[in-house]
């Protein structure tokens, strides 16, 4: 058994040598450390339906680095997830085996990585996840999640957070690998790094377990400790090395280099046919599957069926006792969100809409049993505490609420709000001020590439945060995140929606639209209270359910408009006023709403004319860079906006400074037709 474990380790080096060498591109080295780890794990410990990828009791194993992909790879060809003729593609156009890893449950990827530090974050938020259904429905679809990180994961601030939540809620649920191989891109990690990786860890209250990474008998030992864990997280430190197996031209090691980090071998110096040779597979034929690992995988897949068939038989059982929690989960893990009464949520008249978010959030907590809120410690702020008022916060031994307290960290928490998304089972949302959405970039851009319908909460979404001054006012955000808007996915969808709701009925049309929504959302919520829009036909809340169409008109004029105004947020209520006096003068206005620009340009040529007829100048007022509504007002029109940053005082204050009120607007409109 031992000779064939490692047969299959040294199989699945050789299959990540030959993907690099002959894509010419890639990082073999790291791959080759790592396949000791990975064999035992894929062959003996992880739990997973062989037949059924997306089986929901599965455990998981979320790879951090990406480029590590080769390693994957050959794991999962000798799983039965690929055959040698898809690594033989690997990086080519049209493959199943990109440079870095892409969610694909049909081949047994969990996550998409690349981006250093995310993919361990991810693998927190689907161990939450577990945790908050297992909390639900009991222990028996229990699962493991396991994580695999290496030096340049570890040293992004990311971990910071990662271990620190998940040490502070006692995941022990949770396993993850750190391969320390003491290389890394262009360094060794101790020109850069001396910092006792084990002591932060056990001083988050991690369990820390230290082994030679290239043995299977210490690696099968850590695995089987991590398990019976039962009140904390485990961290296996896998001291390995960079290019195992490696020789160069005459034939000596070439084990523990910088070169063959990032490289093929045969770039870097090294031989690679002597080095497939070395560990016993064929130069000629470098994509060979050894007897040992077919036998070896062969039969664990009869082990996994087996799994598999007494858990569907429990899940089966337990299903007809309990009929009515059957139902629920059955729901929760279809991504069903139930039938929603918009009439039960009350709000103030003229309030602000992360007020109004905040009592949509309340009917939620009562309503969707499977939503997850979390808040950078900004619940209070942001009102996400609608949410948390009707539950309360996830804490270690108790996952029985749906509220996590993330703390001061902002890219942690939308990661972790990623991986939750990714494990399914439940709706998740977070929360911070606009301005900290630069901290979340990075997962956002991972959740528009992998689809995931997580909804991000940005209140504060102006200069009229005030006294805080520039450092707390948003104003290039709004055109960063519409970008994504522009952007397409995989399914040729626009990869994000961005909702910027004009007032308190808008914003419950923004919600409705983002917990039915596919992809992700970003809802940008107002500080400060706004009027409420006026109801042309009388039924204020019906005409903001026109938010789905990403723009409409609010209010109109006889005829062919002289001007069309057009803006999101609180700048419509500012329209209105203008267009009070601009009416005075007999000067006939049509007020457009516009949320969402990508919703808008997704609606048919017709309904887009009917909005913005062609040859009316048009007006556009925005809290952020003129660009935001550039592709709105076009360059014949006037754009009104924030083109430098704020500065401290009153809000009021500023508006007047900066021009967005009633008379700046009537000025600017007047001066447009005059022109």
């Amino acid at each position: 058994m031992a000779d064939m474990t490692n047969k299959a380790a040294d199989n699945i080096r050789i299959l990540a040598a030959a993907m690099v060498e002959k894509a010419k591109s890639g990082h073999p080295g790291g791959a080759m450390g790592g396949a000791d780890f990975v064999n035992v794990l894929f062959s003996e410990f992880l739990k997973y339906d062989p037949e059924r990828p997306d089986h929901p009791f599965r455990d998981r194993f979320f790879l951090d680095p990406g480029h590590m992909s080769p390693m994957l790879y050959g794991v999962l060809c000798l799983a039965g997830f690929y055959t040698t003729d898809d690594l033989k593609q690997f990086r080519q156009w049209g493959s199943v085996t990109p440079g870095h890893p892409e969610r694909d449950l049909a081949h047994g990827v969990e996550n998409t990585s690349g981006p250093l530090g995310q993919g361990h974050a991810m693998a927190l938020g689907a161990a939450i996840a577990e945790r908050f259904l297992v909390a639900r429905f009991g222990e028996w679809m229990a699962h493991k999640t396991y994580a695999y990180i290496s030096d340049g994961g570890i040293q992004e601030e990311i971990s910071q957070g990662v271990g620190r939540i998940a040490g502070h809620l006692g995941l022990s649920n949770l396993i993850m690998f750190y391969d320390s191989n003491n290389i890394q891109l262009s360094t060794k990690v101790e020109e850069v790094d001396t910092e006792d990786v084990a002591a932060k860890y056990q001083a988050w209250g991690w369990h820390v377990l230290t082994v030679d990474g290239q043995d299977a008998e210490q690696i099968r030992g850590a695995l089987r400790t991590a398990q019976r864990a039962a009140d904390r997280p485990t961290l296996i430190i896998g001291r390995t090395v960079m290019g195992k197996g490696a020789v160069g031209p005459d034939g000596t090691s070439y084990e523990n280099k910088v070169s063959t980090h990032g490289q093929p071998l045969s770039a870097a110096g090294s031989d690679f046919a002597g080095t497939v040779a070395n560990l016993g597979g064929d130069p000629d034929d470098p994509f060979r599957v050894f007897p040992e690992s077919a036998e070896l995988y062969a039969r664990r897949r009869e082990e996994l069926k087996r799994w598999s068939a007494e858990i569907r038989e429990t899940e089966r059982k337990w299903a007809a006792e309990h009929g009515e929690l059957a139902a629920k989960l059955k729901m929760f893990l279809e991504g069903e969100v139930p039938e929603l009464d918009y009439t039960r949520v009350s709000y103030g008249p003229d309030v602000a809409t992360r007020a109004a978010s905040a009592a949509v959030l309340s009917y939620y907590a009562e309503r969707i049993e499977n939503m997850v809120v979390a808040s950078a410690d900004l619940s209070n702020s942001d009102k996400t505490d609608g949410f948390l008022k009707k539950t309360k916060a996830f804490a270690k031994g108790d996952f029985s609420g749906q509220f996590l307290q993330a703390g001061v960290s902002e890219l942690t928490m939308a990661c972790v709000m990623n991986g939750m998304a990714l494990h399914g089972g439940v709706i998740p949302a977070c929360g911070t001020f606009f301005v900290f959405s630069d901290y979340m970039k990075p997962a956002v851009r991972l959740a528009a590439l992998m689809r995931l319908p997580v909804t991000f909460i940005w209140t504060h979404d102006s200069f009229r945060v005030g006294e805080d001054g520039p450092t707390h006012q948003p104003v290039e955000h709004e055109a960063q995140l519409r970008l994504m808007e522009h952007l397409r996915n995989h399914e040729n969808q626009r990869s994000m929606v961005v909702l910027r709701p004009a007032d308190a009925a808008e914003t419950v049309a923004a919600w409705d639209l983002a917990v039915h929504n596919d992809r992700p959302t970003a809802l940008i919520l107002s500080r400060q209270n706004i009027k409420a829009l006026p109801a042309a036909g009388g039924d204020r809340a019906k005409e903001a359910r026109q938010l789905v169409r990403g723009a409409y008109v609010v209010a109109d004029c006889e005829g062919t408009p002289d001007v069309v105004m057009i803006a999101s947020g609180s700048e419509v209520s500012t329209l209105v006023e203008g267009a009070e006096l601009l009416r005075k003068e007999g000067v006939r206005v049509r007020i457009v709403s516009a949320p969402s620009e990508g919703l808008f340009r997704d609606q048919s040529e017709e309904y887009q004319r009917s909005v913005l007829p062609e040859g009316v100048v048009r007006y556009g007022l925005t809290s952020g860079l003129s660009v935001t509504l550039a592709g709105l007002v076009g360059e014949h029109g006037c754009i009104h906006g924030m083109n430098h940053f704020g500065y401290s005082a009153p809000y009021k204050v500023l508006d007047e400074k900066f021009g967005f009120s009633g008379p700046s607007v009537y000025a600017d409109v007047k001066k447009l037709l005059n022109r």
